[in-house]
């Protein structure tokens, strides 16, 4: 299964305050916490974690068929912290692997629920996209009548659709 999360950097300045009261208090765990203040760009952690617990809970979503506001559930931790960022989200006995790529333009985050899938995650056009009747989208393959579990996200000037490729 797949998930995936971007986040605009110039449209999360102009929509969100991540340094107000409260803020950090209601999506993070304390170990989060810790992360968010010991990185070197604080700012980039929050928006970090935050693509990472959206891009897990898109998977948890399509698991359980049950919406809902959980960002202190989906705990994350970060395995590597190089040019891709390797990270782990857990949440209810389920775990979630991910994917970060960080420009300075935007953070692009993407999870699978078995950690090889993340080598074999493309990027496709946004055509053929049905969604169930919970609202979760799929890509109709007409050549054998199938679907494929897509993740579409978008925010600010970027969109992302992607789907693990067999």
């Amino acid at each position: 299964m797949i998930g995936n999360d971007v986040i605009d950097l110039r449209q999360s300045r102009i929509e969100s305050n991540w340094r107000r009261k409260g803020f950090i208090e209601k999506l993070f765990t304390d170990t989060e916490k810790q992360l968010i203040k010991d990185y070197h760009d604080p700012e980039i952690m929050v928006w970090l974690l935050w693509s990472m617990k959206e891009a897990a809970y898109k998977i948890y979503n399509r698991q359980t068929q049950v919406r809902e506001y959980i960002p202190k559930k989906m705990l994350c931790s970060i395995i590597t912290l190089e040019m891709h960022i390797y990270g782990l989200v857990s949440c209810n006995g389920n775990k979630y692997y991910t994917k970060t790529l960080i420009t300075s333009q935007n953070i692009h985050t993407v999870a699978a629920s078995i950690s090889e899938d993340l080598n074999n995650i493309i990027e496709i056009e946004k055509k053929g996209i049905i969604k169930t009747e919970n609202g979760i989208p799929c890509l109709y393959v007409s050549d054998n009548n199938t679907f494929k579990d897509v993740s579409i996200s978008n925010h600010g000037s970027f969109e992302s659709v992607v789907m693990i490729a067999n």
